[in-house]
């Protein structure tokens, strides 16, 4: 997925990302259940009817199916596309699971999963009452292949056969990618390349939602797409950042137990300052009494008026996106090419300062695996450089003696100048004060937003001594650890993702292995032992997963969240 915080799409990362708390702890609706003191919401039966506002800081902008990078389908756009599959609509580890949405079941696979088949429901349509078919998810998968309709997840370019050379149904006199077969209207089937285990979390993105031909104006198709889902966009202005969402009539209930769709219509606003959005929240004056927001957590200062205020604290949800925080190295950059350098830093960590910078144990958790703590990602406990609450300098020293560095030595952190944020000055303070009781004098750069992104994610510009962050595109080991350990996924130029430039056999081949598997209960545990075992090599230095705390006006209810995405699910939530 994504270098991005769960308020963009990976998750792109994307999001992302998007997309996070204590082991065994799970992802929750307001907290405290005292619906008295939270207003007329809270806990009480939901019932259709009503408006319900959602107020954004960024605009859900590129409307369009083949341009949304999003995890499992995205939140406002999930209300419009229904997709081959879906996310579970349940709370906590219970909403990491895909099920079937447009399709009667996950997917069927052959033998070694390089073929999978899916079978429509019956009495799907449009928001025209015109009938969905697979010719109209094939065409949307096909036409995100087009240049002019890119930004979605790359993952089919890869994965479909003949993917890679594609170049969408608006050249080439429409050709069409023969990789994806419909043998009749309710049939599907997808011939891959390599076996993918995981297709039927692929199938979640909005790519595999139904585009009429006939409707398709390419780039202004995002200004009303055909609602496949329980809403249909009646206005967008500016590129997103004024959505009117109203009912689609020919939306049925029967074909879709995951979305409850209960408010009459909904209204997104974006561009909002974010402390306006908490603010507004706070208050739930007039129409923000029904608001909701779907990117905007509450900070430090937030967080301390509303441990002093039963009221708010029972309209406060914790959520736990699947997201890392940590230390990258460049190994081809000295002094990070000898591995007890490495390892003298992971020990030196002080992961409670660390903590502390991003606004307490209330929004962040130490992190000391690079798999986030959540089951489906086969989280698997390990502290292989144990570091204790505030670094162990001896440690470190030892290792740098070791290395030749008995004096100490100086290096050079990169860190965004993004004020607050996980990889911004506050953290890379917090380490630099950690490193120097270990000999270690570290000098700071700062850049600024697209500047470090860019240089971040350049294999000829990386730095040897950063501060990144990743999310999945789905809750599973395979989206986490191989676009960051792959060596066969190094790009020399382009956005590289692989940091550390390893390209270690043996491990590209367990990533085959485990993607082989169509059994993801048993995929987990080897996607924590390979965790494991690369982490051994000190690539990188796990710093914390992010905890997300929003809250909601105080005449909403239902409010469901999933470890899945870590926030509330919009197709669940009541304003009746």
């Amino acid at each position: 997925m994504r270098h991005t915080s769960i308020s963009s799409g990976n998750v792109a990362r994307a999001a992302a990302i998007a997309v996070v708390l204590a082991m065994g702890a799970v992802a929750c609706g307001p907290e405290g259940g005292d619906a008295e003191n939270a207003g007329a919401g809270a806990s009480g039966t939901p019932h259709e009817g009503g408006t319900l506002s959602v107020l954004n800081n960024e605009a859900q902008t590129t409307f369009d199916p083949a341009r949304l990078y999003t995890s499992g389908g995205g939140n406002v756009p999930s209300l419009v596309f229904r997709t081959l599959t879906t996310r579970k609509r349940a709370n906590g580890a219970e909403g990491t699971k895909v099920v079937p949405d447009l399709a009667t079941d996950t997917g069927r696979p052959n033998a070694d999963a390089t073929v999978w088949t899916y079978t429509l429901k019956d009495g799907l349509k449009y928001e025209d009452g015109s009938p969905i078919t697979t010719a109209d998810i094939k065409y949307g998968i096909e036409r995100s292949f087009a240049a002019e309709l890119s930004g979605g997840a790359p993952y089919l370019r890869d994965w479909l056969v003949g993917g890679a050379q594609y170049q969408g149904p608006y050249k080439d006199g429409g050709k069409q990618l023969a990789s994806i077969e419909t043998p009749d209207a309710k049939t599907i089937v997808f011939h891959l390349n390599k076996p993918e285990g995981e297709f039927p979390f692929l199938a979640t993105q909005t790519q595999f939602a139904p585009v009429p031909k006939a409707r398709d104006n390419g780039t202004k198709y995002a200004e009303h797409p055909v609602s496949s889902g329980p809403y249909k966009v009646v206005k967008n202005e500016n590129d997103g950042e004024h959505l009117v969402l109203e009912r689609n009539p020919n939306w049925s209930e029967a074909t879709d137990p995951e979305r409850k769709a209960y408010p009459d219509s909904i209204d997104v606003r974006s561009g909002l300052d974010q402390a306006v959005i908490n603010q507004r929240l706070s208050a739930s004056q007039g129409p923000d009494a029904a608001a909701v927001t779907t990117d905007t957590n509450l900070g430090p200062a937030e967080l301390a008026k509303v441990g002093s205020d039963k009221r708010l604290a029972a309209r406060v949800g914790t959520g736990h996106f699947g997201y890392t925080n940590y230390i990258a190295f460049n190994p081809n950059v000295k002094p990070f090419d000898d591995p007890k350098v490495r390892q003298a830093i992971a020990y030196a960590v002080d992961r409670t300062s660390v903590v502390n910078a991003v606004g307490g144990s209330s929004l962040a958790e130490p992190a000391t695996t690079f798999l986030p703590n959540q089951k489906a990602f086969g989280y698997t406990p390990y502290d292989l450089f144990p570091a204790g609450e505030s670094g162990n300098a001896a440690k470190a020293k030892e290792l740098l003696k070791e290395a030749g560095h008995a004096d100490g030595l100086t290096v050079t952190l990169t860190h965004s100048n993004a004020k607050g944020g996980p990889k911004g000055p506050e953290v890379a303070t917090a380490l630099q004060d950690a490193l120097k009781k270990a000999g270690i004098t570290v000098k700071l750069q700062g850049l600024e937003g697209n500047d470090y992104n860019d240089t971040v994610a350049s294999a000829k510009k990386e730095p040897g001594f950063f501060l990144r962050g990743w999310g999945a595109d789905w809750p599973s080991g395979g989206p986490f650890l191989a676009p960051i350990f792959d060596g066969r996924q190094i790009v020399r130029d382009g956005a590289n993702f692989n940091t550390g430039f390893l390209n270690d056999a043996s491990v590209n081949s367990e990533i085959d292995e485990i993607n082989k598997l169509t059994d993801l209960t048993a995929a987990a545990p080897r996607w924590g032992a390979l965790d494991k075992r690369i982490g051994e090599q000190a690539v990188v230095v796990p710093l914390f997963h992010p905890v997300y705390k929003r809250l909601v006006g105080k005449d909403v209810k239902n409010v469901v969240i999933s470890d899945w995405t870590g926030v509330l699910d919009i197709s669940q939530v009541a304003v009746k």
